[in-house]
């Protein structure tokens, strides 16, 4: 048996953590330092999320060879200035690297970054085929070094920023550049680094998302709602706390959480008293009762309102029915759903790559609710292909799962369900 080989804690930046860049000089010299290295640039960025409202950056990192690592508090600069503008077009000179990109880039787009090359070293990872893809496992089995990460849900709102922070956050991109240069060398080797290019690109490309229709919709625990007069309460409490949450840059949950805003719609509440005795079982805190006068007059809106101006329980938005209803009650639309999973599945596994990075499960779900014609009646791989593509498939998504979504399309019977294995007890064993 191979011993296990133990990775190497990092503890600190190879120069030291560096001073927090907070004024104009400083940003000058850093991106003086930065102009003159070399290569592509290691980017991260810190939010508050779960402490403010809003998912702007609190510091971003910033690293390149013999250019120095840099510490940026973007606050004191804001969006569109001037420096902000020129650190953008200093980084579009070459590659930036991010780890898990899409979570950061909303952020820095906010301030005027805009990468035009990207390589993102997680989705690289999954590409590759790797079991694990943090940062802190891609370092350890692939540079045999660990992170510790106890700093990864900080409110990266509060000034100044502690000392262990700041080394948290720069070990983040202390090694990214050479993580790189390990991820895309397993890429090549697997010949999927032209996948890997496709779809960085993709990110960048992808326009932002629209806002969601009725995002009250999304409360968690929504599920115990029942009643329509109970989802005016849940509506006219979520947009109150959304309006007080925006003004303050505070998360709504911090001001009433989920669970009380449904626990208060299946029990409505008047007064002061009611609204305690309700919400103790959850453990009240005491932040929640300072809007206390918003929350009861939310309740009372809500309340008032004639039966006509309640939310309907079921949008018509252009979502598909639950997967576990179509078996049932759309059996046409199950069966090539059922044979297209399968197939995917095993072409997922020759290729070592998680089935939702070969294609998006969604795109699956919709090309078998509605197919193009005539996809049904004879097969016609190109049609289906070309469909994929237009629903936001990428080239080699598309060209790797077309023939088997094509074949699954034909099938009017259903894949079994699987039996579930029996348990058996240790004499049967």
């Amino acid at each position: 048996m191979s011993e296990e080989v133990t990775a190497t804690p990092l503890l600190t930046p190879a120069g030291g953590t560096p001073a927090v860049i907070d004024n104009e000089t400083s940003l000058k010299s850093a991106l003086e330092q930065l102009s003159k290295g070399s290569g592509p640039f290691a980017v991260d960025a810190e939010r508050a999320s779960g402490f403010r409202y809003s998912a702007r950056a609190y510091l971003i990192q910033i690293k390149r060879t013999n250019g120095g690592l840099h510490l940026i508090d973007p606050i004191p600069f804001g969006p569109g200035h001037s420096l902000m503008l020129e650190l953008n077009d200093l980084l579009n000179t070459d590659e930036v690297i991010l780890h898990a990109s899409t979570q950061d880039l909303p952020c820095l787009r906010e301030l005027g970054i805009n990468p035009k090359r990207l390589f993102d070293t997680e989705l690289g990872g999954r590409i590759a085929g790797l079991p694990r893809v943090g940062l802190g496992p891609l370092l350890e089995s692939l540079m045999g070094v660990s992170l510790a990460k106890e700093h990864s849900a900080a409110d990266w709102s509060v000034r100044p920023l502690p000392q262990d922070w700041l080394t948290y956050a720069a070990l983040d991109v202390e090694l990214l550049v050479e993580l790189r240069d390990k991820v895309e060398a397993l890429l090549v080797d697997a010949k999927k680094d032209s996948w890997a290019k496709e779809e960085f690109a993709s990110i960048l490309l992808a326009p932002p998302a629209p806002p969601r229709v009725d995002p009250w919709r999304r409360t968690s625990g929504m599920h115990k709602i029942k009643r329509k007069d109970q989802l005016a309460i849940i509506r006219e409490l979520w947009i109150t706390r959304d309006e007080i949450a925006k003004s303050l840059d505070i998360a709504g949950g911090k001001l009433l959480n989920d669970s009380a805003i449904v626990e208060i719609a299946l029990n409505p509440v008047t007064t002061k008293k009611e609204f305690e005795k309700v919400l103790r079982p959850l453990g009240l805190r005491a932040r929640w009762l300072e809007n206390l006068k918003a929350w009861l007059d939310a309740v009372a809106r809500a309340v008032a309102l004639e039966e006509k101006d309640w939310p309907a329980l079921r949008t018509n938005a252009d979502t598909l029915p639950p997967i576990k209803l179509w078996r049932d009650k759309f059996p046409e639309k199950y069966a090539p759903l059922s044979h297209a999973r399968a197939r995917i599945e095993i072409i997922a596994q020759e290729n070592n790559i998680p089935v939702e990075n070969l294609i998006t499960p969604e795109l699956v779900r919709r090309i078998c609710w509605a197919p193009p014609t005539p996809s049904t009646s004879q097969s016609s791989p190109e049609i289906v292909r070309e469909h994929l593509l237009s629903l936001g498939a990428r080239k080699w998504q598309a060209d790797l799962v077309s023939e088997a979504i094509t074949a699954s399309l034909l099938e009017k019977e259903a894949l079994p369900t699987p039996e579930p294995v029996p348990e058996t007890t240790p004499e049967e064993a």
